[in-house]
This record gives C-alpha cells, sequence and structure tokens, in this order.
C-alpha cells in the first residue's frame, strides 16, 4: 500500500503544483488589466488620437442621414449662409456652434444660441470636449461623433 501511495504522490504533488503556477498567472494577468484600466484619461487620450482625428456624423434629419462632416480647425453650424454647415432648421440660430479640431481631438462651443446646444442631453456652457459616440443636439439636429 506504500508503493500505491507514492505513486499517488508523485503524479498529484506536480499537478497541485502546476494549478497553483496557472492561478497565480491568471492573477497576475488581472492585476495588470486593472492597472492599465486606472491609467489617468490624458494618457489613453493621446493614444485615440493617434488613431485618427474625430469627426461628425448626422443622425437626424434623414435626408442628411449618414453624412459625415471632417472638422479640420473651426467649423461653424448654423441657419446663416455664412456658416460652413448651414441647415435650413428653424430651431437653429444664425450661428449656433462651433466645432473645432487640434491634434486630433474635438470640441463644441455654443455660440449664444436662442435653443441651446446640447452634448449626451446636458446643455453646453463654454467650451466642451467631445469624445467617440457623443451625442450632439442643435435644434432639431442631431450628430453623433464618430472616428
Amino acid at each position: 500500500m506504500t508503493l500505491a501511495s507514492t505513486s499517488y504522490a508523485a503524479v498529484i504533488r506536480p499537478l497541485q503544483l502546476l494549478v497553483m503556477i496557472i492561478v497565480l498567472l491568471f492573477f497576475l494577468r488581472i492585476l495588470r488589466v486593472a492597472a492599465v484600466q486606472a491609467r489617468p484619461a490624458e494618457g489613453r487620450q493621446e493614444r485615440r488620437s493617434r488613431r485618427g482625428p474625430l469627426a461628425l456624423e448626422f443622425v437626424e434629419p434623414r435626408d442628411r442621414q449618414g453624412e459625415r462632416v471632417e472638422v479640420e480647425g473651426a467649423v461653424i453650424v448654423g441657419r446663416g449662409s455664412d456658416c460652413d454647415i448651414a441647415i435650413g432648421d428653424s430651431y437653429l440660430s444664425t450661428r449656433h456652434a462651433r466645432f473645432a479640431s487640434a491634434e486630433g481631438a474635438l470640441s463644441i462651443e455654443d455660440l449664444n444660441s436662442t435653443n441651446g446646444t446640447f452634448v449626451n442631453d446636458k446643455p453646453v456652457r463654454g467650451r466642451m470636449d467631445l469624445s467617440r459616440g457623443d451625442r450632439i443636439r442643435l435644434g432639431s439636429v442631431l450628430l453623433q461623433v464618430v472616428r
């Protein structure tokens, strides 16, 4: 019977050790992922900007749905004919909002419009940085930030 228990120990002990090593490596991997996720947003923003500049895509009105607008420098949106993006919407001010692009980052500023400018249903006060997936409401126009 000592021979059977010896061969059992010879097989099981290395397997137990192997399982413990695998579990340890798994937990180290989880810690690494958590550390990467905990990095400040500034570091992640720099990485994002290297993938290409942010742009705008029309969601509403339907006749412009899917239309993409590349923002280079500053772009004024409004009802006025002198705007870079002129939209015939009675809820838009003549000069409603300004989009600005710098180093792949995109920002928006309300130009004292009557009906306001909203990003993700929150009013824009001053200049606001935009991220991919943000939804911008200008009057009855809905835009989404895309890459």
